[in-house]
């Protein structure tokens, strides 16, 4: 299986080097590629220094942050235009650990085309979370899960590993969300184009080094976005039923 692992990166030299020498331990073989929105600290820098000695680790560069959502739509494209089967998403802060990757990318051979990192399924682990981070964080998964149909207990997990098959499936340029609201919009999107998902259990842990980019309004915006999805899904299913029972036209 050709494997592309895509990290999206903005003012990460801290943990570059370890996140890129620890992918490489894990998956010999497959190509990472840093998506860098610009960093002025250098993080792209260090990347391609890295690409040299280690291999297989290549650099895009954007000009001005673009966001989360649009490093991986740009990286999944780069992809799919050069042929690979399996496409990872992961941080650069060393929150997702490259140990699992053996785990999650063979999840693909099963014959799913979805594997989340999940951690909240028997085996995922959050430790040193406090409580209120532990509520907020499954109240926003329980909440899209049941408005959207999910049928998945993490589907804000950015660490994640998506079949090639799936990805061109879905129409990335419609995908507008980042953060939070990036990954549910993912899994939705999946699920409509029909992909089986499982969850994977990870240990997920908070950065040691560099600022966390997560903030509040990327979470308020999600909840936002899963809302409005929710509300659409809804009319959508009224206008079905509509049609089964009464044999009227369905509006445009």
């Amino acid at each position: 299986m050709n494997v592309l692992v895509v990290v999206p990166t903005y003012n990460e030299s801290e943990n570059i080097d370890r996140v890129l020498r620890r992918i490489r331990e894990a998956m010999t073989e497959a190509t990472v590629l840093v998506v860098d929105d610009g960093s002025p600290d250098g993080t792209a820098d260090i990347a391609e220094l890295l690409g040299k000695e280690l291999g297989y680790i290549e650099v895009m560069r954007r000009h001005g942050k673009s966001g989360l959502g649009s490093a991986y739509r740009a990286g999944f494209r780069w992809g799919l235009d050069r042929g690979f089967d399996a496409f990872v998403e992961m941080d650069a802060d060393l929150s997702h650990e490259p140990e699992a990757l053996p785990d999650l990318v063979g999840a693909l051979s099963g014959g799913c085309e979805l594997a989340v990192g999940s951690r909240y399924v028997p085996g995922g682990v959050i430790p040193n979370w406090a409580w209120h981070r532990r509520l907020l964080s499954r109240g926003g998964n329980v909440y899209a899960s049941s408005l959207l149909g999910l049928g998945v207990s993490d589907s804000t997990s950015g660490f994640r590993v998506y079949a090639s098959t799936v990805l061109r499936r879905i129409e990335l340029d419609r995908i507008r969300a980042d953060g939070y609201g990036f990954q549910i919009e993912m899994t939705y999107e999946a699920k409509r184009a029909g992909a089986t998902v499982v969850e994977v259990p990870i240990r997920f842990v908070d950065r040691i080094e560099g600022e966390s980019k997560m903030s509040m309004i990327i979470v308020v915006e999600a909840l936002g976005l899963v809302t409005w999805w929710g509300l659409k899904r809804l009319a959508q299913n009224v206008r079905r039923r509509t049609v089964a029972t009464q044999g009227v036209n369905p509006l445009p």
